[in-house]
């Protein structure tokens, strides 16, 4: 098994940074892996504090091969994302990828990294994410799967495959004015990913994630996805930047009833439709037109009864 380079992104959450090196130290592949902790720096006074209490804390965590990169003003998560991922795929050719809200599993490293080596000359296989839906009975708990999908919850790639980063005007243009390819991107109505990408478009958005995510379209690229989630985030408490205050119910059985050593790997390079069917059915009743309309009428009731 090769190791590979772990990029963790820290800003302004001392106990988040915390919790998610002490989660990354259960791994037994954790030490012996290059670390990389990038610090970003604060955007005003009142954050100030919080940034130096979270650099404290990477700065003292024991670690044989770590390396720190704190920035002396703020990059924003996009650009320190897309900026690390660079660097460490031009030295290493791969990278894993940890922000600093989420806790992972005790394989985690292991599954990343195993995966790293299975995929690494398939070009199809674009990112391995450490993260699963919440679906009910998808896999056996044996099987991982391939899915036209990308993840930022805890995920790895390759140096081939993140070379196919970047979204041109026109390949914005391309999408948009398609119907069908824009109902592709939005799996067939499940999830509104065009309306992520318009707010990039307008600057209402610093997400390096839907950019990824129209690269791997684009390229027709595949993300194996693990039977039971190997993350859990702790970021909807309103601490994050994108995280809102949510009982979110992908905290789902995290971590529980797994085998790693019986896990097994698709051979075949294409979408497992079972496991796809049931993510878009999730996707759809959770974030669909109407799941949305319904939060968009509570949002202008409470507007209302509180003038």
């Amino acid at each position: 098994m090769s190791s590979a380079p772990i990029a963790l992104f820290t800003f302004k959450r001392p106990e988040h940074t915390r919790r998610a090196l002490e989660s990354l130290a259960n791994n037994p592949e954790f030490q012996t892996s290059p670390l990389f902790i990038y610090c970003d720096g604060a955007r005003n006074a009142a954050e100030a504090g919080a940034v130096a209490d979270t650099r404290t804390i990477v700065r003292n965590w024991p670690h044989p091969n770590k390396t720190l990169i704190e920035r002396d003003q703020n990059w924003g998560l996009a650009k320190s994302v897309i900026e690390g991922v660079t660097q460490l795929c031009n030295e290493y050719g791969r990278v894993i990828v940890v922000e600093d809200d989420l806790v992972v599993s005790p394989g985690f490293l292991n599954y990343l990294t195993t995966a790293l080596d299975c995929y690494a000359d398939e070009p199809k296989v674009m990112q391995v994410s450490g993260y699963m839906f919440p679906i009910a009975g998808a896999l056996s708990g044996e099987k991982a799967a391939l899915l036209p999908i990308t993840s930022t919850w805890g995920w790895a790639t390759w140096d081939r495959a993140w070379k196919h980063f970047g979204v041109s005007e026109r390949d914005i243009s391309v999408l948009l004015s398609n119907p069908s390819r824009r109902r592709a991107f939005n799996l067939d109505g499940a999830y509104p990913y065009t309306r992520r990408l318009k707010q990039q478009v307008k600057g209402k958005s610093d997400s390096w994630g839907i950019q990824w995510y129209l690269s791997v379209f684009n390229a027709s690229g595949l993300v194996l996805y693990p039977p039971i989630t190997l993350v859990q985030n702790i970021g909807h408490d309103g601490s994050g930047t994108h995280c809102k205050i949510e009982n979110e119910d992908e905290e789902h059985n995290v971590f529980k009833g797994f085998d790693f050593d019986s896990l097994i790997f698709p051979l075949e390079i294409s979408i497992d439709i079972g496991t796809y069917s049931m993510v878009k059915k999730y996707l759809h009743e959770k974030y669909g037109f109407i799941p949305r309309g319904r939060a968009w009428l509570r949002t202008e009731l409470n507007k209302f009864f509180k003038n």
